[in-house]
């Protein structure tokens, strides 16, 4: 089946409704074979720019790199509804959020953009875009493009008055209009009062197994980096070192067929000389 806002949106009146899975997703190869498998939603996260293009935060990640990336995507994996991150201060304003999200919306073929935070001007920006046709996800908790306001990376909701914050931007997220919200390293505590709050589905990550359903970057998955992924997440496969096993073995197998050519080349010369 393929997600629509429509279905996502009504998913919490079904009775034998199902955990909805997510992952995200960079390329047209990965997309392809994502296509092929069972996986819910696909999102082309900014977090592209730290796993793909070696950036240190995403904020430094643009709308036209989310563009050249998230096209990609969609031709790889058209039957998936797929979800496409606005880079930092695309949506600085309601009418950068407009100008880009317009853009972004036309030039990816994507089924939703996700804007993060929920700040008046977040609010105005998702309010114009959903006015304008394009669906919208939330994003709230931990949000990388508020690194360096929110000062670092930790689990959010463990004081009465974050708690009260993040359900309170929750419920004005879904008041605004947006079909799904992404709970970033939210205690399990207020992700199951978030998800019980509201009637459109949640995504966790980091956030306990409470939620409608769960998103991971899938390079953390698969390990393809050189580095271990947040402790959240349990990669199935270790990608980064079996890609240096294949590469040892080019080499050896390379090095093999030089010292083959060489005897060959020798008893080449014996005859025309």
């Amino acid at each position: 089946m393929k997600w629509t806002t429509r279905k996502l949106r009504n998913l919490k009146t079904k009775q034998d409704r199902k955990k909805l899975t997510m992952l995200t997703c960079y390329d047209f190869q990965t997309a392809s074979a994502l296509n092929q498998s069972n996986i819910d939603l696909i999102l082309v996260g900014d977090s592209l720019g730290n796993v793909v293009l070696g950036y240190e935060t995403t904020c430094q990640v643009s709308i036209e790199e989310m563009i050249t990336f998230g096209s990609a995507v969609k031709r790889g994996a058209p039957d998936k509804f797929t979800v496409i991150d606005m880079p930092f201060g695309s949506y600085a304003s309601e009418d950068l959020a407009l100008k880009n999200g317009i853009l972004l919306f036309q030039k990816t073929g994507a089924e939703a953009l996700k804007l993060e935070g929920a700040n008046d001007k977040i609010l105005k920006a998702v309010d114009a875009l959903i006015s304008t046709g394009i669906p919208v996800v939330g994003h709230i908790g931990l949000t990388p493009q508020f690194f360096h306001q929110q000062g670092g990376y930790f689990t959010h909701g463990k004081t009465k008055e974050e708690k009260n914050l993040l359900l309170d931007q929750a419920k004005k997220l879904e008041q605004a209009g947006v079909s799904l919200l992404v709970l970033e390293c939210v205690t399990t505590e207020l992700s199951q009062m978030i998800t019980d709050e509201l009637s459109i589905p949640t995504i966790g990550i980091g956030s306990g197994n409470v939620t409608d359903g769960q998103v991971l970057v899938i390079n953390d998955l698969l390990g393809e980096g050189p580095k271990a992924p947040p402790s959240f997440c349990r990669p199935v496969k270790n990608f980064y070192q079996e890609k240096l096993d294949a590469i040892d073995a080019f080499i050896n197998e390379a090095n093999k067929q030089v010292t083959k050519n060489k005897g060959d080349q020798s008893e080449y010369e014996n005859i025309y000389n």
